[in-house]
């Protein structure tokens, strides 16, 4: 099974990594507005830039030209490319455009698949930033005109997931306006948690953050190949390599990438990710959401992946 993207979600793609002159990748110069989300070092990063034509109250001014920067999937390009083309059609004023929302961008791509709902989320928060900035540079007091930056939330508030930056304000946030009900649904849409995943059950940590919007649920039953009889470490590395090959490969082929298995510890698997998977922003949530989850449904529920 491979990734399904929309027929839009590949045009912009394609446009984007062949150089089409209909793509707005790149970076503007002199540009009125910019904003970056996520670090490099995290492994998902994006800058936004966008040029107005001012008018005489600030206000008013109006986005003429947006690009982006951002290197990763097929999802997270695409969602760069939808952002900007949803902005330079839409006739926004830099204010106006603090509406749009990840869910906006999902619904211009024709959807995205739920494991890669982060990418649009990383164009959203990159967009305030810019906006931030175009405000700070026309002397624009953003507060005084009623408008509230989640930013300013994030700045303010306690750190959750310290691999991703994801704060306690932002992860609230998200729950709501993306639904998100398990720790599996906030790794596929802000990767907090797919990482070392420290931050998912520790005291204020994602669970709890989920039980208090939600209300806690009830333990799930023990699953059911839990008293299977226990593979020889021959038959888990044939079991699992089986598996990569039929089921996980596929997948990342879709994103013209791939997996190498490296070594099998009694439940540890570890893998290198090659191709565009290895840079990709998505990496650590296709780790978890797609390998990991899929070798555990298929194979083990022990099993325990790491990308090295």
């Amino acid at each position: 099974m491979a990734w399904q993207y929309s027929d839009k979600t590949k045009i912009l793609f394609m446009n984007a990594v062949n150089g089409d002159s209909r793509s707005h990748f790149g970076e503007l110069e002199d540009a009125d507005g910019v904003g970056e989300h996520g670090s490099i070092a995290c492994g998902d990063a994006m800058k936004f830039f966008f040029k107005v034509e001012k008018a005489e109250d600030p206000v008013n001014d109006k986005i003429v030209a947006a690009k982006y920067s951002t290197f990763g999937c097929t999802s997270a390009i695409a969602s760069s490319e939808a952002l900007c083309e949803i902005i330079e059609k839409g006739d926004y004023t830099p204010i106006e455009a603090l509406k749009i929302s990840n869910d906006d961008i999902v619904k211009f791509l024709e959807g995205l698949p739920s494991q890669k709902i982060h990418c649009s989320v990383m164009g959203a928060e990159a967009l305030e930033a810019a906006v931030a900035d175009w405000a700070k540079k026309r002397g624009v007091d953003l507060e005084a005109l009623g408008v509230h930056l989640n930013m300013k939330d994030n700045e303010e508030s306690r750190l959750v997931c310290t691999c991703f930056n994801v704060t306690e304000a932002e992860l609230k946030r998200r729950i709501v306006e993306l639904n998100l009900h398990t720790i599996e649904d906030v790794i596929g849409a802000l990767k907090a948690g797919g990482a070392c995943g420290a931050c998912q059950h520790a005291p204020g940590g994602i669970q709890d953050l989920l039980d208090e919007r939600w209300g806690k649920q009830s333990e799930a039953p023990a699953a059911e190949n839990s008293a299977a009889p226990k593979l020889s470490p021959f038959q888990l590395s044939k079991k699992i390599e089986a598996v990569i090959a039929s089921d996980i490969r596929p997948m990342l082929a879709d994103d013209n990438g791939d997996i190498e298995i490296i070594d099998i510890k009694e439940n540890l698997v570890y893998v290198e990710l090659k191709g565009a998977c290895a840079t990709c922003p998505g990496a650590s949530g296709t780790i978890q959401l797609v390998v990991e989850k899929k070798l555990r449904e298929l194979v083990d529920d022990s099993l325990r992946v790491i990308n090295i």
